[in-house]
């Protein structure tokens, strides 16, 4: 029981390491280091220079958005300025600038005729098929109005009337182009306790009323003109001012934060978000509807109707901050070295299989051992399992075995 005992002990405590077969081969050699370079250049150029695998990342930025448009423009004859033309007005990241406005003025509770096309009829019998139809101003009473000696007439609503006319010709107001906008952003990175603006602290209210964006000669600026904002889409205001449109401002915020915090600076991007609908023939660029209320004297309401075509920015706000870290470094340090193993399997397959003098080299990484073998009285020492030829050298030392290209069979 005791030897036992003992001989578990004695087990425990050895070591195993991996018996080696050194092959002296210059195409197999070269193959093996090739590998073993692309693998390093990978991983120094691309995961630790180019990703910054050794950083720690917070992409959960925080983000408080700001905006505030300027200018005035000439509209049906009259003079718009910020309240008139920009919805809504409290500022925030998704905002309207309209450029054409079709009004409906003097709406009263009550009955009349509808003026949209597919709401013509000649009986009542026509609009009964409408009940319940969504496109119409109001709710279909199902009675066709006809006018004096005419045979066509439009569907009764009930509702807000007289009904909108959507179909007049109203001129856009293309002074927008020469509108401003300015966009004040704080952001924070919660992970490393990182507040940062879009436009530098020691910049006064004198340099930001003067500045103007531009990508390259003044890129921190916060005020951005309408007309460069959508050159930078591809667009003008003649393509948006008709029907509208969406237009996104992207704020990027990448961050290095093992460089001085003042390079972590915002950079801006400019796209159209409704570019998939803008050749449609419905649903093509944005619109809404709003109204205005009003009372007469004797307390019945009233009101105007607005339907605005507009241009709509959305302002987004993107990023990450990475600073370095002992754990991710590691991590991918020892990816690195496990994966530089992968060029011993790629040379462990073009020896066993494509090289001269293959069968060779399976003889000396494998030993096939079978029960007889086993069970057989061990008359040989340990280190004499392999039969080696004269010329192909064994190192006692390590339990490497070399062997030689001249060793192949010809």
């Amino acid at each position: 029981m005791g030897s036992l005992i003992w001989a578990c002990i004695t087990d425990f405590f050895t070591y195993e390491t991996t018996k080696s077969v050194v092959v002296k081969s210059w195409s197999v050699g070269i193959i093996n280091r090739i590998v073993q370079l692309l693998i390093i250049t990978c991983f120094v150029g691309w995961v630790f220079i180019y990703k910054k695998a050794y950083q720690v990342n917070d992409t959960g930025i925080e983000s408080s958005v700001m905006t505030k448009v300027k200018g005035l423009g000439y509209h049906n004859n009259r003079v718009l300025d910020v309240a008139d033309y920009v919805f809504p007005q409290q500022g925030a990241g998704v905002f309207c600038i309209m450029t054409k406005i079709i009004i409906t003025e003097n709406q009263f509770q009550g009955k009349c005729a509808e003026t949209v096309e597919i709401f013509s009829c000649e009986t009542d019998e026509e609009c009964h098929k409408h009940f319940g139809s969504v496109l119409a101003s109001g709710v279909l009473t199902g009675v066709c109005l006809k006018s004096f000696n005419q045979t066509k007439g439009q569907c009764e609503i009930e509702g807000w009337c007289p009904a909108e006319n959507d179909r007049v010709t109203v001129k856009p107001m293309l002074n927008v182009k020469n509108f401003t906008i300015f966009i004040k952003n704080s952001i924070r990175f919660p992970l490393f306790n990182v507040t940062r603006g879009n436009f530098p602290s020691s910049m006064n209210a004198s340099q930001i009323k003067r500045c103007t964006y531009h990508p390259e000669t003044n890129p921190f600026c916060p005020i951005f003109r309408v007309g460069d904002v959508l050159r930078y889409t591809g667009q003008t205001v003649e393509n948006l001012a008709y029907k509208g449109g969406e237009i996104g401002i992207n704020i990027q915020w990448i961050c290095n934060l093992d460089l001085d915090i003042s390079n972590c600076v915002p950079k801006y991007s400019f796209t159209r978000l409704d570019a998939p609908f803008a050749k449609n023939a419905v649903s093509k660029g944005y619109n809404f509807r709003f109204a205005k209320y009003f009372k007469t004297e004797n307390g019945t309401e009233f009101r105007t109707l607005h339907k605005a075509y507009a241009i709509r920015f959305d302002v987004m706000v993107t990023g990450n901050a990475g600073k370095f870290d002992t754990i991710p470094t590691l991590i991918n340090l020892v990816a690195a070295f496990t994966s530089i193993g992968l060029g011993t399997v790629l040379c462990d397959v073009i020896l066993l299989n494509f090289l001269k003098g293959a069968e060779q080299y399976k003889a000396k990484k494998f030993e096939e051992v079978s029960e007889a073998q086993i069970e057989a009285p061990l008359t040989q020492s340990p280190g004499s399992q392999l039969s080696l030829r004269p010329g192909i050298k064994s190192s006692y030392d390590s339990g490497a075995l070399s062997l030689a290209t001249s060793d192949q069979p010809i």
